[in-house]
Formats: C-alpha cells, structure tokens, sequence
C-alpha cells in the first residue's frame, strides 16, 4: 500500500521535493525525463520517491502536456489469428521499450476506429499504432491526416501498420508490406502450374488490403497472357464462413474452375471445408491457396499453400519507429516483404 504523509494523504511532489532537499521544477524535470538534472540530484528525487513509495499521477501528467508511456494498439478484432500475431510483435516490442500496450478494437467500424485514435490523443499516448487495411474513402483519410497531425501537434504519433501512406506531408509513420507482390507470386504460381480459371474468394472494393491483392492477381494474369474474368472475383468477408458459403455458391453455378484463392488462409479454410463436402479432392480436383500463412495454414488438411506475412515483425517495426521516430535512423515508411510458402494444396489443373 502507498504510504501516507502525517496528514494521512497520498505523498505528493511536494513531498517528494521536501524529502530530497530539491524544489518541486527539479522533481518535475526527473519525473518528466527530458530536461538535463545532475547525476547526484536524479538520484536524490529517485530515493525519495522509493521511500516515499511515491506513484507518479499520470492524469496530472496529461494535463501538463507530457505523453505517458502508453502505446496504443487499435485494431479490428483481436480474435483473429492476422490481428493476434501482429499484436503480439506490438505488445513485445512495447514491452521491450518499457511501455505499456493498450489494445483498442473497432470491430470494423471505421467510425469507431476515428474516435478511438481521438481518444487516445486526448488520453495523450506516446504512440497509436492502427492495424489493418484502410476503407478508400475521401471523407475518412481527410480525418485520419487530422489526427495524425493532432497527435504529432501533442507531441504522440500515429503510425499505420499494413496499410497505405497518408502522404509524404503527413506526420505518420507507415509500415506496410507488399500485398500486391504477394499475390502477383501467388497467382503465378498457380498459373505456372497450368490453371486458366481461378476465382478470387473475398474481395473487399475499396479496402486496400483486398484492392491491392486484387491487383496483383490481375497483374499476374496479364503478364502470362491469360484473360482476366472479372467475375471470378468474388466478394465476402476475410471469414471461414464466408469463404465456405462463396465456394458453394461458386461450384453450383460454374464448372469450370480448377484453382481458388482465398483472400486469408482462413477463407481458405472454409474453401477447402466446402470442398470436402462436395467431395473434391485438393490437389486432384481443386488447387486451393491463400494468403497471410498464419499457424493453422500448415496444420490443415492438405497443409495450405500460401503467402508469408511477417506479421511479429510488422507489429515490432511499427512501435520502434513510432517511439524512436525523432532519432535519424529512424524511417517514415517501410514496406516488409512477402514470400510464398509451397505446401501440398497446389496442382497441375485436371483435365474438364
């Protein structure tokens, strides 16, 4: 339990001060630890503090302008395994850099997400760190560069983790990785292998995370010089379930197809669920792929072929450029790699 002074109350910094001998400036400089105090006065305040057992008023902190040593992570939802992976590299990170990780969701409401980035400014966070795919949306970017720059004006930062930049004149930093690229190796690797009709499950337009696959699986196309059919790609979201019902859908109306990718690996997993119950083998039958190579893609039966997302390391990047943004090395925007993982869901297409 915090001790009291003689009057009962919780020591303050006056108390702090009386007991080191200093003025109240001189604790504040210590607590605040960006004004330069002797080496033999630093450790006066810190033992009065210990004997104090003084907690500093993080409140009070806010109030007086200062950042607390909070990093924010805000994310759509935490149960799924993309956001859990990149969360963990955060909260490592955060931990690492003695910081505290506050996990914010916003369930996929862009509007939420904008109050929460608002209410971390005003909670004055050292750092909002804001993950996933951006809506392309005139209305929420001119806010999202609002608060960017309100954040950096109070002296936090935001940095977006796997999605676009906000401009070169925005005060944020960006850690993305190469969503089109991947999809471009992916698509060609299944194109390489002799499949002429594959549909794209899960596509989000105007969501850049699925605009910029999208991309990558049409560029892909043109470049092997094979016509792109629009109406392969298909809409859903970056759920099991949806990638089940979209198969089904798929299958009934069209028998033509010869490989799927799936927007996740786990529309990937609900691709090949609906497979099985439609008793089609994969490879044999259908060659199914997908994208992020999270844990379970290995462990599914076949193990799923798939794109590589750095997913710790994106989480890691993003809060040591945040809290280290000032230093020279530190970059504004970085992109990760992305690499395909060969396993056993891919084949050589059967013969219709």
């Amino acid at each position: 339990m915090p001790k009291r002074s003689d009057s009962g109350k919780r020591p303050t910094i006056r108390d702090v001060a009386a007991r080191a001998g200093v003025s109240v400036p001189t604790v504040s400089r210590v607590l605040a630890g960006n004004y330069p105090v002797a080496p033999a006065t630093r450790a006066k305040v810190l033992r009065a503090m210990r004997e104090l057992d003084y907690v500093v008023n993080a409140h009070a902190r806010a109030l007086a302008g200062a950042t607390t040593k909070t990093v924010a992570f805000v994310v759509d939802d935490v149960t799924g395994p993309f956001y859990a992976y990149i969360a963990r590299g955060v909260e490592h990170q955060a931990s690492s850099e003695g910081r505290l990780c506050l996990l914010c969701t916003t369930h996929g409401d862009p509007e939420r997400e904008l109050a929460v980035v608002e209410l971390m400014r005003e909670q004055h966070a050292e750092a909002v760190i804001v993950v996933g795919g951006a809506w392309d949306n005139e209305s929420y970017t001119e806010r999202m560069t609002y608060f960017a720059k309100a954040l950096d004006k109070s002296g936090s930062h935001l940095a977006l983790c796997g999605r676009p930049s906000l401009g070169q004149d925005v005060p944020a930093t960006t850690v993305h990785y190469d969503n089109e690229g991947g999809a471009y190796a992916m698509t060609s690797h299944l194109l390489s292998a002799g499949h002429r009709k594959i549909s794209y499950i899960g596509a989000s337009g105007g969501f850049s995370t699925t605009d910029e696959r999208v991309a990558g699986f049409r560029r892909a196309h043109a470049d092997y010089g094979v016509d792109f059919d629009e109406s392969l790609v298909l809409p859903g979201e970056f759920s099991k379930a949806s990638g089940y019902e979209t198969t089904k859908r798929l299958l009934a109306e069209r028998d033509d197809i010869t490989a799927i990718f799936g927007a996740t690996d786990m529309v990937a997993a609900g691709v090949l669920r609906a497979l099985r119950e439609l008793d089609l083998r994969v490879p044999e039958d259908m060659s199914v792929v997908g994208f992020d190579d999270i844990p379970l893609a290995s462990d599914l039966t076949p193990a799923l072929t798939t794109v590589h997302v750095p997913h710790e390391e994106l989480g890691r990047t993003a809060v040591r450029l945040a809290i280290h943004r000032d230093e020279e090395s530190a970059a504004d925007q970085v992109v990760l790699g992305t690499h395909i993982v060969v396993r056993e869901s891919v084949g050589p297409p059967r013969s219709r």
